[in-house]
């Protein structure tokens, strides 16, 4: 995955970050409950902090393409996928009409989701030790 790429995907994330919180500040109070509002909340708050974070990465590409910065940007993106929308179908269930046993195999993916952001921070760590650009 190069530089433009990874921008490209750190916009439309970026996008689609603020079009849900926008949509979970405005138009979900009303209709779910507070319990499901924080979690839909913090769906979008690891969605932000991670989609700044592909941003970054996309400039460290630029300069230095190794493999660990590529691995990086791609299990951002995976624990994006995987955490923070499993976390918006988790908080919308009751909106979008998911049974208990369809949410048991969605909530099964959420700790692969964060599992993958942990990859992610560390092959972000296995690029500065391996870096050779001082």
């Amino acid at each position: 995955m190069n530089s433009r790429t990874v921008l490209a995907i750190a916009g439309i994330s970026g996008a689609t970050c603020v079009a849900l919180g926008a949509m979970g500040a405005h138009a979900l109070k009303e209709i779910i409950s507070a319990d499901n509002i924080q979690i839909f909340e913090t769906a979008v708050r690891y969605h932000f902090y991670h989609t700044l974070s592909l941003v970054f990465i996309s400039y460290l590409i630029k300069n230095d393409s190794s493999k660990f910065l590529k691995l990086s940007a791609w299990f951002f993106v995976a624990g994006i996928i995987l955490f923070s929308f499993s976390l918006y179908f988790l908080a919308l269930r009751p909106v979008i009409g998911i049974s208990n046993d369809e949410m048991k195999s969605i909530g099964a993916i959420t700790p692969f989701g964060g599992l993958s952001f942990i990859m992610a921070w560390l092959m972000l760590t296995f690029a500065a030790v391996k870096s050779k650009n001082n």
